[in-house]
Parts: structure tokens; sequence; C-alpha cells
């Protein structure tokens, strides 16, 4: 990661919130929590922006208001939209844990929850990152990319999510199916993986290269026996080939067909080929690993 020595919000400092209640853990009660530890950390909290209601801020509005740091409480869907409406903005953004699966803020401070990120914040000089991050024609990919039939799953994770056992039910055996017999996905140009592509690729982002995993079929399709589990697992904690890192990865479908796509969460409309570079964050993060201890 590369390191800023520039000044950067302290004590005092105006902030603006961004939460969203729609994500996994951020209830009006935990969105209190966050306001009140930025209270006690000594920031000076000017306004909470409910998102999507309220859009998410750019950087003119951030500068024309005098904001120091923006703060994102919400799932990576939300943070998605916060970090890259901010691009290139000359303040930081510190980004909290305030949905489900929270890739981005995991990677800044590790699995810690919100008050606690804010209460380092408190004790010393504010530390910031440039991580970096996926470029590919639909835009910035702060925590990464899914390709494949296997997307389907994203949606049992949002029946889930809505307690709707029956849509669960539903999209469970869809996603069962689509995984064993959809169009699969491989890796292009690299020896990478199954010849015959894989169910599901996953490409993360680190600082020395995009992390890409296949899932085949079988794989996905063990979920189906796990019942509950699945309320807390997600399938790329299973078994899957590491496929490398690289700092420009092609995927294709060898049928032809456009693949499914998700990134940092989000659907997005993919093509029968699709290409994931390394780049870097536009704007500072937040990080509080660096203050352990």
């Amino acid at each position: 990661m590369e390191h800023f020595d520039g000044e950067h919000p302290g004590r005092g400092s105006k902030v603006w919130l961004v939460c969203n209640q729609a994500s996994g853990s951020n209830d009006e009660a935990a969105v209190q929590a966050v306001v009140e530890a930025l209270t006690a950390a000594g920031f000076d909290l000017d306004r909470v922006l409910r998102f999507p209601d309220e859009p998410a801020p750019h950087a003119a509005e951030l500068d024309a208001s005098g904001v120091h740091m923006l703060c994102v409480f919400g799932g990576d869907g939300t943070t998605h939209s916060v970090v890259t409406s901010a691009w290139e903005w000359g303040g930081s953004v510190l980004v909290l844990p305030g949905g489900t699966m929270n890739m981005l803020s995991k990677r800044m401070h590790g699995d810690v929850p919100a008050p606690e990120i804010i209460a380092k914040l408190g004790h010393g000089p504010v530390r910031t990152d440039r991580p970096c991050v996926i470029r590919s024609r639909h835009g910035i990919g702060l925590t990464g990319a899914l390709a494949g039939p296997g997307t389907v799953w994203n949606e049992v994770r949002e029946a889930m999510r809505a307690v709707n056992i029956l849509e669960f039910v539903s999209t469970a055996r869809e996603a069962i199916s689509q995984s064993a017999s959809g169009a699969k996905v491989m890796c292009a140009d690299i020896d990478c993986g199954r010849d015959e592509g894989y169910a599901a690729i996953t490409v993360t982002p680190h600082d020395d290269g995009l992390e890409a995993n296949g899932y085949y079929a079988e794989s996905l399709a063990d979920y189906a026996g796990q019942g509950i589990a699945l309320l807390n697992r997600d399938f790329r904690d299973g078994p899957h080939d590491e496929l490398g890192r690289h700092k420009r990865l092609r995927l294709v479908c060898p049928t032809g067909e456009p693949m499914g796509l998700l990134i940092d969460g989000e659907p997005f409309d993919g093509g029968e080929e699709e290409i994931f570079e390394l780049s870097a964050c536009k704007v500072d993060l937040v990080t509080t690993k660096e203050l352990d201890g």
C-alpha cells in the first residue's frame, strides 16, 4: 500500500456521514452508535445523509461545504457508490462496516466494529492509503468482481437478507441449475485453470495483483445440502482452484454467450469477454491497521 504524508483530518475536522439502513447491519441504533463515536472522538459531524434517498455527494459539493472527511456506513454496494462519487476528491473517506460482507472495511481496518474503528482515530494522526482496485469497462471495482453463471447465487443471498423463505428456496434451486448448466467462463491468454471453464470466477484486488479463483459447478451445488449454513457463509469460502495473481485478466465465455457479472456485489451486463486491470484508487481511504497497539 502507498502511504501519504500530507495533512489529514483530525479532531475538530468537519465530517459528513452517509448511511444506508437497508444494508445488512445498519439499523437506527447502529447509526446512532456511529454518530456518538464520531462525536466522542472529537470530530465535527456536520451532516448525516440517508442513502439512497439522498445521493452520494460529489467532490465539488464536499469542497464547497468545507468537508474534511466523508464517512460511509453501509454495505459494499453503498460503499462503491459513495467512494466512486468522491473519486479524485482531496479529502479522506472513512469506510465503516455497515453491511453484510464489508470487504473494503476489512481491508482498511480488519474485522473491527465501526465504533471501535472511530475510537482509534481519536488517539492519533489519521493515516490514509490508496489501495489498488479493479478497472473495467463498467467502471471501478473496489472489492472485487464475480463472473459466470454462479453470479445467480447473489440472488440467493438477497432472498436470505429479505427473510423470504419461498423466494430463497426458488432462487437456491435456480442457482444450482444455472451453476451446473449455465455458460461457463474461463481465463484467456494464460495457463489458468480448467480448460472447460468455471461456474464462477472471482477477481479480488490486492496491491501486488488481481487474485483470481475458479469455482466449478459441483462446489456450488454442494451448498444445496447445507440449509441454514447458507445464512452465515459465502460460497467464496468453499473449495476452489487458485488461478494466480495478475496485472491484467481477460475472462471469456467459450460458447460466446454474455457472462453473468457482479462488481462490488452489484449486477452488470457482462459480455462474452471482460477485461480487468489493476489500478490505483483515486481518493484517500482512512486506515487504522497501523494504529493498533
